[in-house]
């Protein structure tokens, strides 16, 4: 199986341009873009279309944008318009919430239905992006005879996160990879055999080397947004399972995490950085020889 480590890019806006060409001059295998709505980094989507237009080698990703309140076809329409632009370096991940939890409001759904919202909307992506015509009636999305434009040659993967039992069943329903964050080793292992299991009785098969992580380093502090995040989500876990503080300690969990079958990383600052430039640099430096 492939050991393949990105990067989680939340660089401000006017400073992208830099990192986007820093990590394509590094060799490193793909930037992830945060779904975070406010604030200075730029929007995943928006993103995505700038990097790949800048570089020739470098895979993109959402790392996760929000499904539930987008519209599955024009979604459909951005990354099939994203895959022709640039194949086979498109990378989309959805998630269910956005990580921080004033941001819920942005991207609404009736009532309490947002888990129900997520598996439709799904169930129309990956419709619209396997075939040229698609009519579907749900119980929140009805399409007629709709076609996003010519599809890629072989279909995009779409890569799902979460971590809970019913995450982890819509992980193999629908899903062709799983990007989780805040699990153990030992628990990301555990979740990769569920997910197996839920997709064989779907009839379906996930790729062996398409689960991953995303694993925040500590090199210079935590943030107050990341220390409330693992607080918020894993209060009586130990936090060095969550965010390795240097260069060492990540090795040591991302061969943990080898060990247990995942092999896919985004790896980004667990706080500021004096500078995301070297922060790039270390990083291709350490952890780049552990990518197989």
């Amino acid at each position: 199986m492939k050991v393949r480590i990105g990067i989680s890019a939340t660089t401000r806006a006017d400073r992208f341009a830099e990192t986007v060409d820093l990590a394509e001059s590094l060799g490193v295998d793909s930037l992830w873009l945060s779904e975070l709505v406010l604030g200075s980094s730029v929007e995943p989507v928006v993103g995505m279309g700038y990097a790949l237009a800048r570089t020739t080698r470098l895979k993109v990703g959402t790392g996760v944008a929000i499904l539930p309140g987008r519209h599955p076809v024009l979604v459909a329409k951005q990354l099939v318009s994203l895959a022709a632009l640039a194949p086979r370096r498109v990378l989309p991940a959805f998630g269910l919430l956005p990580a921080r939890p004033q941001e819920r409001a942005f991207f609404p759904v009736p009532g309490e239905s947002r888990g129900a919202v997520f598996d439709e909307s799904m169930e129309v992506l990956r419709l619209l992006l396997r075939q040229e015509r698609v009519t579907f009636k749900g119980e929140f999305h009805t399409i007629e005879d709709v076609g996003v434009g010519p599809l890629p040659a072989r279909p995009l993967d779409i890569w799902l996160g979460g971590s809970g039992p019913r995450a982890l069943r819509r992980v193999g329903r629908f899903g062709d990879g799983w990007l989780a964050s805040f699990v153990t080793p030992e628990e990301a292992g555990a979740a990769r055999a569920s997910i197996q299991a839920h997709a064989a009785e779907a009839g379906r098969e996930i790729e062996e080397d398409h689960f991953g992580v995303s694993l925040a380093v500590a090199t210079a502090g935590v943030s107050d947004d990341l220390a409330a995040a693992v607080r918020r989500r894993r209060p009586d876990a130990d936090f060095a399972d969550f965010v390795p503080e240097g260069w060492q300690a990540a090795r040591d969990l991302i061969e943990r995490y080898v060990a247990r079958g995942i092999t896919k990383f985004v790896v980004r600052p667990a706080g500021p950085v004096p500078a995301m430039e070297r922060f790039l640099h270390d990083f291709a430096r350490e952890l780049k020889p552990l990518e197989t």
